[in-house]
C-alpha cells in the first residue's frame, strides 16, 4: 500500500482520460490505476481492484454516469466525482447526482490556457483527495487529512489584513456567513431547508464549478421557505434571504449605512479557492463585526479557518460543524485547532444558530 489515493477515471472520451490521468497523476498523493470509456467496462475493472474514488462522466454510451453511480452507491458505495463539460445542461442531472451521493462535481478540464489548466488541476486533485476522506452514508473509510503541497494565497491577495479592532455601529439587522466545500451542497440543503422565511440575512460561499452555483441556488429556492439566488453584484443582504457565492467568483460583505451588500469580484486563488471562504470571512470581520455570526461546515483542506479566528477577534459568533457529521472533517478541523471557533455543533443544531444570530 503506497498511502496513494487510487483513483478509476471513467470517461468516454480517450482525450479526457489522458487529459485526467496526466492532471492526477501530476500530484504525489494520487495514482491512477485505470481510465476506461464506461460503465461496463468500469464494472470489470471494479471486479480487478476496488479504487479510493472514480471520476464519473454524466453522459456515456450504453449506461448513463448517474444511473451507473446509483448501482455503485447501493451495491458498494465508493467515493464519485461527477465530470462535466456542459454544466449549465447538465445542471439539473448533476444535483441529482448529489442527491444520489456523488461526493463532488468538477469541470473537464480546458486545456487552452497556462492559467486556465493549473486551476483546473488544483480544483480536480482536491476534489479527488476531498472525496477520498468522505464519510458515505454506509460507512466509507475515512483517513487522515494530507495536507496540498503547492504554495497557497491569503486573504491578503484580495484585501488588506485586518488592522486592530475598532469600534463599529451596531445595527438591528445581523448577517450569517457561511463557509463549506466537500460534502456541503447537501449539508447547506439541510440547513436552509429548516429556516423560516424571516431568517437572518445568510450569504454562503461554497466550492463549487463556475455556471453550477446558479443551478444549485435554483433548486434551493423551489425547496425552501427563504428566497435563495445566486449573488450578484450589489445584491442587497436582507432578512429571509440567502445569496451564494457565484462559481469562480470571489464574493466580499460591504456595508453602506446600516444596511449590508455584496460585492462579487474577480481575483486569484485564495487559499486554494475561487470563490474562498477566508475572503468572505476577513470582508465580515472588517464590515460587520459583532454584527455577524460566522459558521465553517464540512470541507477538506482549511479554507475559512483563519478567516473565522478574524471574525471571533472582531466580535462575531463563530461556529464550527462537529466531526460526526462532517463529510470530511478538515475545514471546522483547522478553525477549531486555531481557536476560532466559540462552539461546536452539529449539522442538525445549525439552523437554530442561525435563527438566533443577533448583534452582540
Amino acid at each position: 500500500m503506497t498511502g496513494k489515493v487510487r483513483v478509476l477515471v471513467v470517461d468516454d472520451s480517450a482525450v479526457v482520460r489522458q487529459a485526467l490521468s496526466d492532471i492526477l497523476q501530476s500530484d504525489p498523493e494520487i495514482t491512477v490505476i485505470g481510465a476506461v470509456p464506461d460503465p461496463y467496462a468500469a464494472a470489470k475493472r471494479l471486479q480487478q481492484e476496488v479504487p479510493d474514488v472514480i471520476t464519473l462522466d454524466v453522459e456515456m454510451p450504453r449506461m448513463d454516469g448517474i444511473t451507473f453511480l446509483r448501482k455503485i452507491m447501493t451495491q458498494r458505495p465508493i467515493p464519485v466525482v461527477m465530470c462535466s463539460s456542459l454544466v449549465e445542461l447538465h445542471s439539473e442531472t448533476l444535483m441529482q447526482a448529489l442527491e444520489a451521493g456523488a461526493v463532488d462535481i468538477i469541470l473537464k478540464p480546458k486545456l487552452d490556457t497556462k492559467q486556465g489548466l493549473m486551476e483546473a488541476r488544483i480544483r480536480i486533485c482536491d476534489a479527488v483527495k476531498g472525496a477520498a476522506r468522505a464519510r458515505l452514508s454506509r460507512g466509507a473509510r475515512y483517513r487522515t487529512e494530507m495536507r496540498p503541497v503547492e504554495k497557497k494565497l491569503t486573504a491578503d491577495a484580495m484585501l488588506p489584513p485586518p488592522v486592530a479592532r475598532q469600534s463599529m455601529a451596531r445595527t438591528t439587522e445581523s448577517v450569517v456567513c457561511i463557509g463549506a466545500s466537500t460534502g456541503g451542497t447537501e449539508a447547506l440543503r439541510v440547513v436552509l431547508e429548516a429556516l423560516p422565511a424571516d431568517c437572518p440575512g445568510v450569504v454562503v460561499v461554497q466550492h463549487m464549478p463556475e455556471r453550477f452555483t446558479a443551478a444549485f441556488a435554483k433548486r434551493l429556492n423551489s425547496i425552501c421557505a427563504v428566497e435563495v439566488k445566486e449573488a450578484a453584484d450589489g445584491d442587497t443582504v436582507l432578512r429571509g434571504r440567502v445569496l451564494i457565492a457565484p462559481g469562480a467568483r470571489h464574493m466580499l460583505l460591504r456595508r453602506s449605512g446600516a444596511r449590508y451588500h455584496v460585492e462579487v469580484r474577480d481575483g486569484p486563488l485564495v487559499s486554494r479557492h475561487r470563490p474562498s471562504v477566508d475572503v468572505l470571512f476577513r470582508s465580515a470581520a472588517q464590515y460587520a463585526g459583532s454584527n455577524a455570526t460566522g459558521i465553517i461546515m464540512t470541507g477538506m483542506g482549511d479554507d475559512g479557518a483563519r478567516g473565522l479566528l478574524e471574525m471571533r477577534r472582531a466580535g462575531a459568533c463563530t461556529v464550527a460543524q462537529d466531526e460526526a457529521t462532517s463529510v470530511v472533517f478538515g475545514m471546522p478541523k483547522e478553525a477549531i485547532g486555531l481557536g476560532a471557533a466559540e462552539r461546536v455543533l452539529p449539522l442538525e443544531a445549525l439552523a437554530g444558530e442561525i435563527q438566533r444570530a443577533k448583534p452582540q
